[in-house]
Parts: C-alpha cells; sequence; structure tokens
C-alpha cells in the first residue's frame, strides 16, 4: 500500500507544505524547511494530537467565564470526550491561573489559562 498526503507544518512560522509518502518501507518526509517538519509530519500519520482550549461559567467572579487548556496534546479522537467533560462545569471564583480544574480526562488535565478573581 502507498499514500500520498500534503501536510501544512504548524509547528513554526514558515508553514510548509508538506508531501508526506507513505508506504510498507516507512514514512517519506520532503518539502520542510527544518526537522520539527519530519516530527510534525510523523505524528500527524501515525498518532495526531491536539491541545484542547474551552471555556467554562463562573460564579461570582469579575468576569463570567474562565478558558481553559489541556496540560498535555491529546489524541484528536479524545477531544469530543474532554469536551463533554467541561460542558456543565461551572466554577467559583476565585480561579488562578494554572489552576487544575478538571484531573485525569485522557490521560490530561485542564487547567486555567488566566485568574478569575472574587467580584467584590
Amino acid at each position: 500500500m502507498h499514500t500520498e498526503l500534503e501536510l501544512t507544518c504548524i509547528l513554526c512560522p514558515m508553514s510548509c507544505t508538506l508531501k508526506v509518502s507513505i508506504s510498507d518501507a516507512g514514512i517519506d518526509v520532503r518539502g520542510n524547511q527544518c526537522a520539527k517538519g519530519v516530527e510534525y509530519a510523523k505524528q500527524e500519520v501515525t498518532n495526531p494530537v491536539r491541545h484542547v482550549m474551552t471555556v467554562v461559567r463562573v460564579r461570582g467572579g469579575d468576569i463570567p467565564t474562565v478558558s481553559l487548556i489541556t496540560s498535555k496534546p491529546v489524541p484528536k479522537n479524545c477531544i469530543e470526550r474532554v469536551m463533554e467533560a467541561t460542558a456543565y462545569v461551572e466554577l467559583e471564583a476565585p480561579i488562578e491561573l494554572g489552576q487544575v480544574v478538571i484531573k485525569d480526562v485522557c490521560g490530561t488535565s485542564l487547567v486555567a489559562t488566566r485568574r478569575v478573581r472574587k467580584a467584590t
């Protein structure tokens, strides 16, 4: 079996167009201007992962929501589970930057990306 793919690398501002060939002999990557492109292409065709970002409600805060991000990338097939885990979450202010809000969803935690102070 031989498959050809074209990907755009997202690891640096160059945004190289990568030509990826997958065969029984392995994965061949062309078009990269740095080693990161090869790493990205191989990861993307074997086990694509993403950081997941979302927003949840905050009660009693100086702002009504707080943004969250996964502490590490998760497999793309876990994105829906991460979103489901946050769908009905409502936090109580205050919330600190980096605070773990939800533990162990698809092997990662969701952490706050900003501070929310208690409303005065």
